[in-house]
C-alpha cells in the first residue's frame, strides 16, 4: 500500500496517513510498529510522554526499511519547555529512538500558563537550522497561541496536530491553518471509539461503499486534506486503517459527515491544560 504525501511549507514531504502509538506500552509498541511497517505505513508518530520511544526505535531498526523512507515524529513534553531544557529533551528522545535525526519534532502542548512556548520554539528553530530535525511543528495549539508564535518567531510550524474527528471538526482552526500554510494533523481521528463509529449516519455512508465506519472517517479526513495518524495494536485494524485509498466519498457523503459536528472535545482544553 502506497500512502500519498503532502508537501509541507518547508518543502518536506510527509505521508498523509501515518501510525500513532498513544497509550501503547513500549513492548506492544515495538510489535505494533513492526506490523504497521510491514503493511506499508512509513510515518510513525510517538512522544516522550508516551514512554514508548525505545520500543518504536527497536521496531524501526528491525524493519529493514531504509531510514530515508521513514518519517518519524516525536514530541516535547510540557515539563521540558524552555530553550536549554528543550534541547536536552530532544537529545534524550533521539537517543531513545536510536536515530541520528528526526523528521518532525512537535511541542506537545502550548501550556500557555507557563509562557514558555515561544522560547521553546526558538530551540526548535536552532535544531532545524542545524539539520538535526527536518521539520518542526506544534500540537494542540489554538488560534491564539499560534498567533503569538507567528508574531514572535521566525519559522512557521509545518503542522498543528490537534484533536479532530467528525464530532469535533475545528473549522475555524483549520481555516487559520490554511491561511498560514500550516497543515492540519488529526489525533483521535476516529473519536477514540466514543460512539462515533456507531453513528447511524456514518453507518449508512459506510454501507453504501462496502467499507467500515472507521475507513469512511479516515477517508473523510484525507479528502479534507488532513494528515491523519490512527492508532491500534490490533493487526487487522492496522491493516484496515491503511486500506482507504481505493474509494472516494461523494459530495453528499462529505456533507453528511460535516453535519455530525457536535463541537465537543474528548480530550483536554489546550487553553488550560498543563
Amino acid at each position: 500500500m502506497t500512502v500519498p504525501d503532502v508537501d509541507l511549507i518547508d518543502g518536506t514531504a510527509m505521508p498523509q496517513l501515518g501510525f500513532g502509538v498513544f497509550q501503547v506500552p513500549d513492548e506492544e509498541a515495538e510489535t505494533a510498529v513492526r506490523t504497521a511497517l510491514e503493511l506499508g505505513y512509513r510515518s510513525i508518530d510517538t512522544a516522550s510522554a508516551y514512554q514508548n520511544e525505545e520500543g518504536v526505535g527497536r521496531a524501526l531498526r528491525a524493519s529493514g526499511v531504509p531510514r530515508e523512507e521513514l518519517f518519524v515524529t516525536t514530541k516535547l513534553w510540557n515539563s521540558d519547555q524552555g530553550y536549554d531544557s528543550a534541547l536536552r529533551a530532544f537529545d534524550a528522545s533521539l537517543d531513545r529512538l536510536g536515530l541520528e535525526y528526526l523528521d518532525l519534532y512537535l511541542i506537545h502542548w502550548p501550556t500557555p500558563g507557563r509562557g514558555a512556548y515561544t522560547e521553546t520554539w526558538r530551540a526548535f528553530e536552532w535544531l532545524k537550522a542545524g539539520g538535526r530535525v527536518r521539520s518542526i511543528g506544534v500540537s494542540n495549539f489554538t488560534v491564539e497561541t499560534l498567533g503569538r508564535l507567528l508574531e514572535e518567531t521566525e519559522v512557521v510550524p509545518v503542522v498543528n496536530q490537534v484533536e479532530l474527528h467528525p464530532y469535533f471538526q475545528q473549522d475555524g482552526l483549520r481555516v487559520f491553518h490554511r491561511e498560514h500554510g500550516i497543515h492540519t494533523e488529526a489525533w483521535a481521528p476516529l473519536g477514540q471509539g466514543r460512539g462515533l463509529l456507531d453513528d447511524p449516519a456514518l453507518a449508512r455512508v459506510a454501507a453504501a461503499h462496502g467499507r467500515t465506519p472507521a475507513q469512511v472517517v479516515l477517508r473523510w479526513h484525507l479528502q479534507l486534506g488532513n494528515v491523519v495518524i490512527p492508532k491500534s495494536a490490533t493487526p487487522s485494524r492496522i491493516a484496515e486503517n491503511i486500506d482507504v485509498f481505493g474509494f472516494e466519498l461523494s459530495t453528499d457523503d462529505m456533507k453528511a459527515l460535516a453535519e455530525l459536528d457536535k463541537g465537543i472535545r474528548l480530550g483536554p482544553d489546550p487553553a488550560t491544560f498543563g
